[in-house]
């Protein structure tokens, strides 16, 4: 791609994060002169020699300093979780995509990658192959759900000649850097707090972190050469649905530890979560429970989806197997 000097300016929203650093590294290994956009001071992101921009979405002139003499945008940043006040997912999930879509038109911006969530079309029943055509649920079961929806509709909506977007649907990300989702389940495992709940025969499909920053770099190459697949919307797994609680075991073996054997009823389940978070809201609304109505909904239900389109559009094909995958953790 040339030097720093005329390489293209590409900047990644939530550089710092799980799937924010691992497409800064992608980015700068295929030439890109990156910039990183968060909250917080990364080493990782010194080390690499990107540029860093620190403030917060819901700032109007924080995200238009970062913005300006860009080319390039991949908004990575979220507040994800599960429990919270809206009004904190609402400030960073939908105005600061509002910002950053408002920005990416100020300064002419060529393309706006979004990457959203699965979860956004979840509505506490089973998916079993589902497809783009699934509509937003009328009552969404989280503040975090319920924002990144709307977020994906401002950014849609922003697509235009001038501003190519694109909208990506990854779900259940894993991988080396994992922050969040393995170590807590390693940690609720040798704590002795999972329990298979239901049957434990649901299906999910996840994405490895390899194959989600491929689906990234994919994404920016089709906006750039097919108008067909601007202004939509694409699921990315690894196009291997998981028999979740089998995945979960295989995680848990990786580490040394003990399979997970025993269950809980999902409704009863469902009675405790409930339970748990009604008080913690009442009365330490800080501290997130242990369980929450949409976890166990999550935990117990099939979700996986088509990603036909995803493949014939971005021409994306994952390159690591969950097997693959598991070997590297």
């Amino acid at each position: 791609m040339g030097t720093r000097e005329n390489s293209i300016k590409v900047l990644v929203t939530g550089g710092g994060g799980f799937v924010g650093l691992a497409l800064v590294k992608k980015l700068v290994s295929l030439g890109f002169d990156v910039s990183s956009f968060s909250r917080q001071e990364y080493p990782e992101l010194q080390a690499l020699g990107v540029r860093i921009f620190r403030g917060d979405l819901a700032n109007h002139d924080a995200v238009n300093e970062a913005i300006m003499n860009q080319e390039i945008v991949f908004h990575v940043a979220a507040k994800a979780g599960f429990w919270g006040s809206y009004k904190d997912y609402h400030e960073t999930n939908v105005l600061g995509t509002q910002n950053v879509t408002e920005a990416c038109q100020k300064f002419k911006i060529r393309s706006l990658i979004y990457t959203s969530s699965a979860s956004v079309i979840f509505a506490g029943h089973s998916i079993e192959n589902g497809n783009t055509d699934l509509p937003y649920p009328e009552k969404a079961l989280s503040h975090y759900t319920k924002t990144k929806a709307l977020a994906e509709q401002i950014v849609l909506k922003a697509n235009s000649e001038q501003l190519r977007t694109i909208c990506l649907r990854p779900h259940i990300i894993w991988g080396p850097g994992d922050r969040h989702i393995i170590p807590r389940l390693l940690q609720r495992a040798k704590a002795d707090r999972l329990r298979i709940i239901g049957k434990g025969t649901n299906r999910i499909d996840t994405i490895f972190i390899d194959n989600l920053i491929d689906a990234h770099i994919n994404a920016l190459e089709s906006l750039d050469s097919k108008s067909s697949c601007r202004g939509k919307i694409y699921f990315v797994s690894n196009d291997d649905p998981v028999l979740m609680w089998e995945f979960i075991n295989k995680i848990l073996e990786r580490a040394g530890m003990d399979k997970i054997q025993k269950k809980i009823p999902t409704r009863l389940a469902l009675f405790i979560a409930s339970i748990s978070s009604a008080y913690h809201l009442a009365f330490i609304p800080d501290k997130e429970p242990l369980l929450t109505p949409f976890l166990i909904k999550e935990l117990s239900q099939s979700h996986w989806f088509d990603i036909s389109n995803t493949k014939k559009d971005l021409g994306y094909a994952p390159r690591i197997t969950n097997e693959e995958g598991l070997g590297i953790l």
